[in-house]
Order: C-alpha cells, then structure tokens, then sequence
C-alpha cells in the first residue's frame, strides 16, 4: 500500500501539480543563491532549491531548511481595517518568508547544513525589519474574515475574484504567496516582485477589493464603498507618465501604477495606516505639485504651486489635528483641510465642462457633507458645493479666526457663531448671495452683469439672473485660486490658495479699522479704481457692474448708468471715491441675524462695528432703505463723519450731499 501512495505521487508530481506549473521555465531571479547570480545575496552551495527546501529532514509545510524567526511583530491596525491581525503562525507559510525577509536570520542559516557561506546584504530587502508589520498590507488575520463594502464578498468565504485564479487565499486567509509566487520572478515583467501575475492597472488589488459593490444603508450609519467609481476615475485612466524619481514604483504611467501610485504593499510611511506613501496629503505632493516625477502634467493639476509664497492656502493638518479616514464628517474642533477632506481620490475624475451651480464637480465626486437645512444631518455622498464645504464652516464646534487670511470685520448685527455661514446662507435670512438657494428676494439688482466676467474682463459662459429664483453660485465663485482655469487662468479650479486675502479668486480690499469705532483715520487711501481685473473691488465686479453706482466714471466695464437705473443712486460713487470698501457696509455671505434698530437686513447691509459707529454716546449706527422716491438714509459716524438722516451734525450724508470732511 504504501508503495502505491509513493508512485501515485510521483506521477502526479511528473504529470503537471502547481508546483510543476509554477517552476516551468524556472526564473528564480534573486531567490536563486547560488554562485554567480544576481541575488544581492551570494551562497557557496551551487543547489538554488537547498537554501529553502530540504528534500529529507527539512521543518514542518514544504520541507523548510531556512532557520524560523521567533521574531514577535508589531501588527497592521488601522480605524478602517474590518479585519484583526495575528502573529504568523510559525512554520507556515508567512513564517517562511518571514524567516528571510525580517532580518533576524541570517540568509542561508539552514536546518540540515547549518550556516551557508554567503556574501552580500538583504537589508534592502529586510521589508520587515525591526519586527514592523504595521507598514505593510495586513496577512495572517484572524479567522473567519469579517466582510468590508469595499471588499469582494467572496473574500470572506476564503476566495478572491481574480478572474485568472492566481490571486488566491491561502486556507481562507491572506498570506504572503496570496499576491506573491517565490519560484518565479518575473510573471510581471515590469514589477519584477515575484507577483503572482501581471498587476498593472490594479489587476492584484482589485483581486479582492471590489469597485462593484453597492453602497448600504443611509445617513450617518451609510456604507459608502469608496472605490464605487474607481474604473473612470483620473487615477485609473490617466495616461501621464511617470518618472522613476518620484519612486511610485516600476509603472509607466499612472494608469498603470493605479493604487501603487498611492499606496504601497510594503515599507508605508508613518504608521502605514491604509499604506499610504505620505500623511496628510503628501502622497499627493508627490505628483500634483511643479517639478515632479510626472510627464506633461497639466497646469491645472498642479494644485501644490497655491500654496507657494506669497499665495495663502487651507492649512495643512499638524499632529494635533491630524486627519483620519474614519473621523466624523462634521468636523467638530478638529479642523483641517488635507486634498481627502474635499476630493476621494478613488473617483476624483478631470473637469472637462464646468457644470451649473449648485452640484459637485466631478473632481469632487463621491465625498461626504452635512445638510445646509441643520447643519448637523451627515451626507455619506454630498449632492451640491456646499454640503462638503460646511463639514468644517457649518456648525462644527471649536472653529477658530485664522490671522493668516487678513482683516475680517466686526459686523454690527450678529448671533451665535460667527463663523457658522448658513444661518448666513439659509432662505429665511433677509438677503444673502445665492449659494444653498436660488434667490428669494423680490428686490431686483440693478447692478447685476448678465454673466459673470473672468480674470481679463471678457465674459464668462456663467450666466446670472437677477430677483426671485435668480441663478444659484457656488462657494468656489469667489474662493478659489487666483488663477484658476474656469474663470481665465491655467491654474487649478477651487479654494487650493490665493495671493489674495481668505482665499478669494480676485482682489477684495478692506479699509484699514481705526483703534475705536467712529475715529479718523489719517491718510485714509480713496479706491476709485473700478477696474473688474485688477481693482481693489475686483472681486465684487465679477458679478457686478462697478459702474452701476450712479456717476463713478473711472473704469473700464462699460458707460455708467443713469441715477434712474443705478443701485442707490449717486451714493455708492460718493463712499466709493472717499475711500470706502464694500466690506464698511456690506457683509459678504448673508444676513444670519437681523436687528431692526440697526438695519432691515436687505441688501447684506450689516456695518462693521470697526469702522462705523453710532451717533451719541451707546447709540448703534441705523440704516433704512429708500423706497417710492425716497432716498435711503444713514445715522451713523463713520471716520468721524456724522451721517444723520435730515442732514444735520457734523456733516451730513444723503442723496446729492455726499462725505464732507
């Protein structure tokens, strides 16, 4: 009987096992030891098979004649990972690798021979050394396998979808030989790392990680399989090659490379959390900043240049504030902006057409936001700009004034949170710009451009309307890079960073506050340039006619209009060539709160409280909006000027008086 057993597997082992099919034309690379190889090792024994195997007397699975490590390994965790790690089991196959590639044995310490003479070093390839598993792509995990929504279903049963069956689970499990065959180098002829077939594109991660898995549930508890638009992402279909310093592995191009030009199987940087190559954003410095290792990288890719001095951009996270792919969508007193926080780099596709306020662009396909109705519901896929934009500028806590942005007025009427903008936005505020709604005022804007102008001062292909139900902008309209590709530039679209102040596309300025409200300020600088391209209004003028003020002739956006057809007539003009800034009068976003006694809240009038004042003693500044024929009137002190609605006190301000100083 037993001679039987023996011949049956020898006629197996003659007639074609995996193994036979494995070792065909047998190109070992460098785990051929032997003398005269290419191994960074070099063996006195000439038998390649000998320094693994032992045909007689070798340890434990595949007749093993490398020394075991007893190496105890600190193991992969990360706040996404479904799965728990486990110390390899000694003798099986992991262990095996492991007893060559931990550093901990000496290559060609053998059981049957004792320690070969060798020459050479593995420490380059010591891919573990120091017992770090933490930094390479989890195995040896505990069973049974917990299932993930961006996994195959299938690997919980122990089976990946390789179509090719060369990606394989070992047992039910993940182990080293699942991605990579020992016998044969080269089965990828670019990715020379004994992979078990070629991985070009991705082919052996999405082996078992599963793009076409649906999305479950809804609300805050959603699975939201992140990989869901991977297959046209620009990451999968880019063409762009790559060069061999940025060191995202052997690919071409970023087609090729998919995942590897992220993510790393082993050696990740940091914690190798999610095997990233960098934290925090800086596996995207690597490609999408000047002078990388990436061929014919368009202008608008190169994100990276807007944070360059003297531009101002979203701060970077430090280690006090670190961002994490399992932290809360509504970011409460931990903000920070790393390119994860508004792009998913899974489905991120290029903006060919700039689709119409309010939704998303593609480049930020697929992220998360939070309601602009509460501020607190959590959507899992934000639909519009803004959802994403108020995970941080909503209603999260801890929020704070960053003096690196400039100046912000103090404004007259406020509640609550300052920097919370949709009570600022929302439709029940008096008058605000349509951002979350399309507009629900009745009063008409006579100063409103048809579209919206770009950069040189030609007209956009972004048209405007004006009253009820007027046309939706987005967040991006005025924050956003000074020069970016939609409105005339070459340069990357969205809030990346500016050289002008709070990140806005164009030149906003403010007037310089007094040290106590209502005093003189010397050498206040007029701004009567209303050039919409390079003036200190440039900003406003992107949607407004700056020469719709009722008799300001400098300029060059067209004739000024008659008082008849102006927005407050004369007025603006007046402020304007005295050396006001829109911000003296008007807050940007919205009215989030109102206050009667102060002003009706239409128009966006809100004073700042830096520069204006009351007059007499305890008395707030007061606004009322002409109406009928009826000129609009001021009872404030502003720069030591005294406004009062009949003209009397220092000096007056009303329809045809203007600023006395």
């Amino acid at each position: 009987m037993k001679v039987r057993v023996i011949l049956a597997g020898l006629i197996l082992l003659l007639t074609g096992t995996p193994l036979v099919a494995q070792i065909q034309g047998d190109v070992l690379g460098m785990h051929s030891l032997g003398p005269g190889t290419k191994s960074p090792i070099s063996g006195a024994r000439p038998d390649a098979c000998n320094y693994c195997h032992a045909p007689h007397s070798g340890l434990n699975l595949g007749l093993w004649n490398q020394r075991l490590s007893k190496q105890t390994y600190t193991l992969y965790s990360s706040t996404t990972e479904a799965n728990t790690g486990k110390q390899p089991m000694v003798g099986y196959v992991s262990s095996q690798c492991l007893s060559c590639h931990d550093g901990t044995v000496a290559v060609g310490d053998t059981v049957v021979a004792g320690q070969v003479t060798t020459t050479g070093s593995m420490t380059s390839q010591d891919v573990f050394g120091g017992g770090k598993l933490q930094t390479s792509h989890p195995f040896s995990l505990l069973l049974p396998l917990k299932d993930n929504i961006d996994l195959a279903k299938t690997v919980k049963g122990g089976s990946t979808i390789d179509p090719t069956h060369a990606v394989r689970m070992i047992n039910g499990n993940v182990e080293c030989t699942s991605c990579h065959n020992p016998h044969v180098q080269a089965k990828d002829m670019v990715s020379q790392n004994f992979l078990v077939k070629d991985s070009s594109n991705g082919a052996l991660c999405l082996a078992c990680h599963d793009p076409t898995r649906t999305s479950t549930g809804t609300g805050a508890t959603a699975a939201v399989n992140p990989l869901a638009d991977w297959p046209i992402s620009a990451h999968a279909v880019s063409i762009n090659g790559i060069s061999t310093s940025a060191g995202l592995g052997s690919y071409s191009t970023v087609q090729k490379s998919a995942c590897l030009s992220c993510h790393t199987p082993h050696d990740a940087s940091g914690t190798g959390s999610r095997i990233l190559r960098g934290l925090n954003g800086l596996d995207c410095i690597t490609c999408h900043s000047s002078g990388t290792g990436i061929a014919n990288m368009p202008a608008y890719a190169n994100v990276f240049s807007e944070f360059v001095s003297s531009k101002v951009g979203h701060p970077f996270p430090s280690s006090t504030n670190k961002h994490d792919a399992a932290e809360d969508t509504l970011l409460n007193s931990n903000r920070h902006a790393t390119c994860v926080d508004c792009h998913n780099s899974h489905a991120s596709e290029v903006v060919g057409t700039f689709t119409a306020p309010p939704l998303l662009r593609v480049s930020q396909k697929d992220v998360a936001g939070v309601s602009a109705t509460d501020g607190t519901t959590i959507l899992p896929l934000a639909a519009n700009q803004f959802e994403n934009c108020l995970r941080c500028h909503g209603t999260s806590a801890g929020k704070q004034t960053n003096t690196i942005y400039g100046y912000s007025p103090a404004r007259e009427i406020v509640a609550g949170d300052v920097l919370n903008i949709i009570p600022q936005f929302v439709y029940t505020a008096t008058s605000s710009h349509p951002v979350t709604h399309t507009n629900n005022s009745p009063l008409q804007q006579p100063s409103l451009l048809p579209a919206m102008l770009n950069e040189n001062g030609s007209v956009s292909a972004r048209t405007m309307s004006s009253g009820v139900g007027s046309t939706q902008i987005l967040c991006t309209d005025c924050h956003n890079s000074d020069d970016n590709r939609e409105f005339g530039g070459t340069g990357p679209n969205g809030p990346h960073g500016s050289k002008f102040l709070h990140i806005l596309e164009r030149n906003y300025q403010y007037n310089s506050p007094p040290a106590t409200p209502g005093a003189t300020v010397g050498g206040l600088v007029p701004y009567p340039d209303l050039s919409t391209t390079a003036g200190p209004y440039a900003m406003c003028g992107k949607c407004h006619n700056l020469l719709n003020t009722g008799g300001v002739t400098t300029g060059a956006v067209a004739a000024p209009a008659t008082d008849a057809t102006a927005s407050w007539p004369g007025e603006h003009a007046a402020h304007i060539n005295a050396g006001f800034s829109c911000a003296t009068c008007h807050t940007a976003h919205g009215m989030g709160a109102t206050n009667a006694s102060i002003a009706s809240g239409e128009r966006m009038v809100n004073f700042d409280a830096n520069i204006v004042a009351g007059v007499g003693s305890g008395n707030a500044p007061t606004y009322a909006r002409g109406g009928g024929g009826t000129a609009a009137s001021c009872v404030l002190v502003c720069h030591g000027v005294t406004h009062t609605s009949t003209g009397s006190g220092t000096a007056a301000f009303r329809k045809g008086v203007g600023i006395k100083k």
